[in-house]
């Protein structure tokens, strides 16, 4: 489907996949070729963690749920996965150059940690409205589980689960598609110099997020 559309999107791979609910490829012995293949056609490929497997119920700086692989854990156990995972993808041939939490859950060791152990500076998560640099990072926003038409400046992306996703989810997204493929950039496309830190109008964004996610949760 992304294919047919001319959509090259950022594909979240967890390394060390240690999670039941998650092992959908994992017995694939051609996973890893396959993922070369699709960074080979322009696809991003990022590093989602490295176990998937959660060690608290702390939201960190980025509270979308109330449990991590990351946030709250000590910061030397934290430089020993993301070692773990990013050496999981260099075996492979693949070097990703963005880091994305699983449950988008992280805290301030995790980026010392990401700092430390590999060269990616660029995080695929957080609630803005376009990219912003913060602590030498580049932030791309992550704000909707699922597509919708946004009639507002900025950059908006989705997150999916294609194993958890049923017919209906697909013949949307692909409704979607067919009207809107020409408003899609790819990773690669998008021009990071003279990035500024967070605005005002970004960070009141987060605020209200967070505040009416308390809410409505």
């Amino acid at each position: 489907m992304l294919r047919t559309h001319g959509i090259k999107p950022l594909i979240a791979v967890i390394p060390n996949n240690l999670d039941q609910s998650q092992k959908f490829f994992s017995n694939d012995p051609e996973i890893w070729s396959h993922l070369k293949n699709l960074e080979n056609f322009g696809w991003e490929i990022c590093m989602h963690g490295n176990s998937h497997i959660y060690h608290t119920k702390y939201g960190g700086i980025n509270p979308v749920h109330r449990r991590s692989e990351f946030a709250g854990v000590p910061f030397e156990t934290q430089c020993e996965e993301i070692r773990k995972g990013f050496r999981k993808f260099l075996d492979k041939n693949i070097q990703p150059r963005i880091f994305a939490a699983p449950s988008h859950t992280f805290d301030d060791n995790t980026l010392l940690a990401l700092k430390k152990e590999t060269p990616i500076r660029i995080i695929s998560d957080t609630i803005a409205f376009k990219p912003y640099l913060k602590d030498d990072f580049v932030f791309i926003p992550q704000q909707f589980s699922n597509v919708r038409k946004i009639n507002l400046p900025g950059l908006f992306s989705f997150s999916y689960h294609p194993g958890v996703m049923d017919d209906s989810d697909f013949r949307r997204l692909e409704k979607f598609l067919e009207l809107n493929a020409s408003r899609f950039v790819s990773v690669r496309d998008l021009d990071f110099k003279n990035l500024k830190y967070k605005t005002f109008a970004d960070s009141n964004y987060s605020f209200l997020y967070f505040h009416f996610r308390k809410i409505f949760r």
